[in-house]
């Protein structure tokens, strides 16, 4: 095993590494079959998506290039507060390009809604969406993820990227907070 002063926090684990590894390979292969013959370019979405998104690149083993958004509606908080905001913008022209956008959780919706709207009006041919988990009992708007790894329920899961106030992003699976770590 490996040594962690994160797992007292951890009420219960939700997918083990070995799960989170085997759907990615998965949603890797499902990108390469859709994507394979075009000039796809990744946008992850910082800072949830880096662990997943370089796994998944590696999964769909093509010819693709990486781009990074930073976008905030959540500061250090549990709920999103429904105002996006762009922190890092994308360095390329994404003009008639078509994107694939990688994600840690679709939740409410509302990041990922501005986002490919903000995408597609700035001249993408097409957004995709990949989600590593998708958590629908909180979606409160009409945006659905092309591939989702899993589903989650509604409660709040750190791990493999995903944090609460910048912290636990290193654990190696989902996890569900306990609550008294986050209501403090």
């Amino acid at each position: 095993m490996y040594k962690s002063n994160m797992e007292q926090d951890i009420l219960r684990v939700l997918y083990t590494q070995e799960e989170i590894q085997k759907r990615v390979e998965e949603m890797g292969e499902e990108l390469y079959d859709k994507y394979h013959d075009r000039d796809p370019l990744f946008v992850g979405v910082l800072n949830g998506c880096f662990i997943f998104m370089a796994d998944l690149v590696r999964a769909a083993q093509m010819k693709s290039q990486l781009e990074f958004i930073a976008v905030s509606s959540y500061k250090n908080g549990t709920v999103s507060s429904g105002a996006v905001q762009i922190t890092r913008d994308l360095q390329c022209d994404i003009t008639g390009r078509d994107l694939i956008v990688v994600e840690d959780i679709l939740d409410s919706g509302n990041t990922l809604s501005y986002l490919k709207d903000y995408l597609m009006n700035r001249g993408a041919s097409s957004v995709s969406i990949v989600t590593l988990l998708d958590k629908p009992s909180r979606r409160q708007k009409a945006i659905y993820a092309d591939i989702v790894g899993f589903e989650v329920p509604d409660e709040f899961v750190v791990g493999y990227g995903l944090d609460y106030a910048q912290k636990y992003r290193n654990v190696p699976y989902i996890g569900v907070l306990k609550p008294e770590v986050y209501n403090t």
